[in-house]
């Protein structure tokens, strides 16, 4: 067989669907599993949401749009974008695409292979795999729990080069669940100005938050000139299955974006797209609701986890996922994973997975039921007592 091209050697995919993989094999040979692996919710969409899906279906919404997103829907995140940011940007300046296409496409219009990208360490899988495959140097900064993971933007400066083309900050973050200060990330948008760099902020998780307030750097250029915000729905609504996020950044930048997207995608379904105006207004309330459940199920978590020998768990003020620190138990993070999965039949990440810095953890997403948290976290007590 002929070789393949150079850019398949740096596909790696990600760690998190490896494992879906292998657990939907345990479940399909009758093994029960409790499954926190995905950043999945087992919460379902709002009715409202469904409905919306159904109707446009009714009406036929089924054929070809335009790349960058239907209108009506561009509009609603202008608007929302106003409610939660203070700022509207331009119809223009908003493209919709899932989510993860983001990542992808952001980097491939701004940096040249062999450039540099920074994000923190550990960070997303999906930054690790698509800086991999596209051969761009991928430049780490340490978050660490001591700081509540919150990226310190004074740790930047250094790494900066004049082959660094883009920093990603994520907040609140993922795995860890950090939050960044008002402070912190007006400073980030400070650096990116006098370094003239390109910036996303990966705001997918700005509804999921606890105890404190989402900021973003965008107030500042109003991804105008170089911030690029990255959002959707999968976490904030339940939506994961609708593959349905967008972006919002300078005019020039998302016709770029937009052009390639049409090239590998064409468009987003427009029956999805009107599920997304659905969900972006679902009255507060029910948001906040949610919020609060998933609050409730963090505390839950975080309060079982921290029974189990050798576990230490800090609560985080944001996202889906609690990354608790299990060195005591004298395994590796794969270990560890490969452990309870193996004697508990309980899926996790290892936070090797996210980067180097995620060694000593593990990422779960609490978004469950109370009852499978607890049965899970008991399993996982008894078989590392019993080792």
């Amino acid at each position: 067989m002929k070789s393949f091209s150079k850019l398949t050697e740096g596909l790696q995919g990600q760690p998190m669907l490896e494992i879906l993989t292998t657990v939907c094999a345990l479940e399909a040979a009758g093994k029960k599993v409790y499954r926190f692996e995905v950043g999945d919710s087992s919460f379902d969409a709002y009715p409202h949401v469904v409905a919306a899906t159904k109707e446009a279906l009714d009406k036929g919404y089924t054929k070809y749009v335009d790349s960058l997103g239907i209108p009506p829907l561009r509009e609603a995140i202008c608007d929302y974008t106003k409610r939660k940011l203070g700022f509207r940007p331009e119809l223009s300046q908003v493209a919709i695409m899932p989510a993860n296409s983001v990542i992808d496409f952001v980097m491939r219009c701004v940096v040249n292979p062999g450039e540099e990208v920074i994000f923190s360490d550990p960070g997303f899988a999906s930054y690790i795999a698509v800086a991999s495959y596209l051969g761009i140097k991928m430049v780490k900064v340490p978050i660490w729990e001591k700081n509540e993971f919150r990226l310190n933007p004074d740790d930047l400066l250094p790494l900066i080069t004049d082959k660094t083309r883009l920093i990603i900050i994520t907040s609140p973050q993922n795995p860890t669940g950090g939050v960044m200060t008002e402070a912190e990330m007006l400073r980030v948008a400070e650096i990116v100005r006098e370094k003239d760099i390109y910036l996303l902020s990966d705001e997918i998780y700005a509804e999921n938050i606890y105890d404190c307030k989402h900021y973003s750097p965008s107030v500042i250029d109003q991804c105008r000139e170089r911030t690029i915000i990255l959002n959707g729905f999968s976490k904030a609504h339940s939506m994961s299955g609708w593959r349905l996020g967008y972006a919002i950044g300078p005019t020039e930048l998302i016709a770029k974006m937009g052009q390639m997207f049409e090239t590998v995608y064409t468009c987003v379904p427009p029956f999805i797209q009107y599920a997304g105006i659905s969900a972006l207004n679902t009255p507060e309330e029910m948001v906040k609701e949610r919020i609060s459940q998933y609050k409730k199920l963090r505390d839950l978590m975080v309060a079982k986890l921290n029974e189990i020998p050798g576990i230490t768990c800090n609560p985080p003020k944001g996202a889906i996922y609690v990354f608790p620190n299990i060195s005591g138990t004298g395994l590796t993070s794969k270990e560890f994973a490969q452990f309870v999965l193996e004697k508990a039949g309980v899926a996790v990440v290892p936070g090797s997975c996210f980067g180097d810095g995620g060694e000593g953890y593990v990422r779960l997403c609490y978004a469950r039921s109370e009852e499978m948290i607890e049965e899970a976290c008991e399993a996982m007590k008894v078989a590392l007592i019993n080792r």
